[in-house]
């Protein structure tokens, strides 16, 4: 793919994530769903911390919520900086199709979800009992601090493990529980273009 055409995935895949983020702000109410079919609703919930909700202050209580939240933020961007220069040297090399477009997609998702983290506390005032005002006069939180949008759920199957399974039988169980935004769909796209197509993307060098 030529550099413009790379350029314009980026833009819009960033633009579609950005807008359909900024409608859940300001039309939903934190916590506020609705449902499509069975297999699928919009679920507006924010995320502090990284994949799964997980935060680096769970691992330590010397670690407060708002010091785990800037390191996490300035790592993403630290990573996502490594990203691009990586991206920026597939397309001047002209290396793998497969590996540009992938590069492109993680980039992207990473950038979109970095948005939020670092703009959305300033933005945005809180969300709880209410939707969302843009350029809100006082924001949720500080610049580096904000929550990311999460609004995709996918509650496909429900039901119970059956009794024979050893230590989950009779548990309840839901897939697929989280919930995710357009960022992470094409961060997930990414990558798994990257492990399906490896041995293309990252050929073995030939042996004499």
């Amino acid at each position: 793919m030529s550099k413009k055409q790379i350029f314009l995935l980026v833009v819009v895949l960033i633009f579609i994530d950005q807008a359909s983020k900024i409608y859940i702000k300001t039309h939903f109410e934190l916590g506020q769903e609705l449902k499509f079919f069975e297999g699928f609703r919009i679920y507006f919930i924010e995320n502090e911390g990284m994949a799964w909700g997980a935060k680096l202050s769970d691992l330590s209580s010397y670690i407060s919520d708002s010091s785990a939240k800037l390191f996490l933020t300035i790592f993403r961007i630290f990573a996502v900086s490594g990203i691009g220069y990586w991206l920026y040297q597939s397309l001047h090399k002209n290396t793998s199709k497969i590996l540009t477009i992938a590069l492109a997609l993680v980039f992207s998702g990473a950038l979109g979800n970095i948005i939020d983290s670092v703009f959305y506390g300033i933005i945005f005032d809180n969300s709880m009992n209410q939707t969302a005002t843009l350029f809100a006069s006082q924001g949720y939180g500080d610049l580096f601090h904000g929550k990311v949008v999460d609004m995709l759920y996918f509650p496909l199957f429900k039901g119970y493990f059956p009794e024979w399974i050893p230590f989950i039988g009779g548990n309840y169980f839901s897939f697929f529980d989280p919930v995710f935004n357009i960022a992470d769909m094409a961060i997930s796209t990414g990558v798994g273009l990257l492990l399906v197509f490896n041995k293309k993307v990252f050929p073995k060098p030939s042996t004499i």
